[in-house]
């Protein structure tokens, strides 16, 4: 939390945050994101989010980018990924 403030106080019109979620209990993850979707839908600020908990990042992305080995071999509208067999299977163990 304390990161996300200091990257704030310069304004940013981007934010890149990498693994909001790590090491973080449900609930702080909650008002993390609550926080960075009011910064996106409030502010305007655009967020590039990399993030291990694929269903939090497609809950509350516009797009998606799948990564395997270091390379994107999967991009699409967050709706389309989330409904997508090889992300079900893969990420959010569905079947």
């Amino acid at each position: 939390m304390c990161a996300l403030g200091r990257a704030l106080m310069s304004k940013p019109t981007l934010l890149i945050i990498d693994e909001l979620s790590l090491g973080l209990a449900p609930v702080i993850v909650d008002d993390l994101i609550e926080t960075i979707v009011t910064l996106r839908d409030e502010q305007g600020i655009s967020i590039l989010l990399v993030e291990q908990d694929v269903q939090v990042a497609l809950d509350i992305a516009d797009r998606g980018y799948v990564v395997e080995a270091g390379s994107i071999v999967m991009h699409d509208r967050t709706e389309k990924l989330a409904k997508n067999k090889h992300i079900k299977a893969a990420y959010l163990g569905v079947v």
